[in-house]
């Protein structure tokens, strides 16, 4: 099993050289464990330091960053090698050490989504979004790439923006077996505000600057979404792997990106299906 790295808060107001230009981040919990920084407030690799927000203290379920998969889908054991690690699903999301909440922030109203799959099509997936009440915002089923590895997940122009200033649960739910519980990781997202300053920032910021920006400032959704485009556009580039492994996903951070992932029609078997036991709408 992946080891996942707990992260510890405390309060700070963390800063960065990005470049010529000085960043001040807002007042923010830094991330700390091991192999600290011989500052404890931050949290780093390489030139980045990710520091994360305080966390809502009335958030509910903390959430679940990875999925086993003990029994695994119908043909998942001809697919896998090997070697691989027993993780199965997990979200590209931080863990926060005290509560063992999933919880990343962004300032966009429709965020990118992410997530590491060793299930692979035929198996049907489904993405559900709801507000902090348990309503519905959105759900889609997905379908799933053919080969294992990282996806994304966006929400598209035709779902409702999400709201500044509130808290999302998200789920991604892996439909392996008939008459059995999905395998899911679920957690929450949180949209913040953007503050007048980081916005200027971020308008005269280069690609690499923009992520180490997003990232002193606790924005962790946005920050790995252009370090994941700086990755295709050049798979050296260290600002991917480097916020996986702040994160203690090191063990991820060389994984593909794959193309994914289109939704399936609306008459697709998932949306008809019968409620399987143990198998909650969540």
């Amino acid at each position: 099993m992946l080891p996942v790295q707990k992260i510890k808060l405390t309060l700070a107001i963390s800063c960065a050289i990005l470049s010529c230009t000085q960043v001040q981040a807002q007042p923010l919990n830094s991330l700390s464990g091991q192999n600290q920084s011989p500052d404890p407030s931050r949290k780093s690799h390489g030139s980045l330091t990710f520091a994360a927000p305080p966390p809502p203290e009335d958030i509910g379920e903390p959430g679940q960053r990875s999925e086993a998969g003990s029994r695994g889908c119908f043909n998942l054991e001809r697919q896998l090698p090997s070697n691989t690690q027993k993780q199965q699903l997990a979200a590209l999301v931080p863990v926060y050490s005290d509560s063992a909440l999933v919880l990343g922030t962004t300032i966009s109203a429709a965020p990118t989504f992410w997530f590491y799959t060793s299930y692979v099509a035929p198996v049907p997936a489904k993405f559900v979004l709801r507000n902090k009440d348990g309503g519905l915002v959105y759900q889609t089923d997905v379908a799933l790439p053919q080969t294992r590895g990282i996806i994304s997940l966006s929400l598209p122009k035709t779902a409702p923006p999400l709201s500044v200033g509130r808290q999302y649960r998200w789920f991604l739910k892996i439909y392996c077996r008939e008459q059995e519980p999905p395998a899911f990781v679920d957690g929450w997202i949180q949209i913040n505000p953007l503050d007048p300053t980081l916005k200027e920032q971020l308008e005269k910021a280069t690609p690499r600057d923009r992520v180490a920006l997003y990232a002193v400032n606790g924005l962790w959704f946005d920050a790995l979404t252009v370090a994941a485009q700086l990755r295709r556009r050049n798979p050296n580039n260290p600002s991917w792997a480097e916020l996986l492994q702040v994160i203690g996903l090191n063990e991820l951070a060389i994984e593909p990106i794959v193309e994914c992932c289109s939704t399936t029609k609306a008459n697709s078997p998932i949306k008809r299906r019968v409620p399987r036991t143990g198998d909650v709408d969540i």
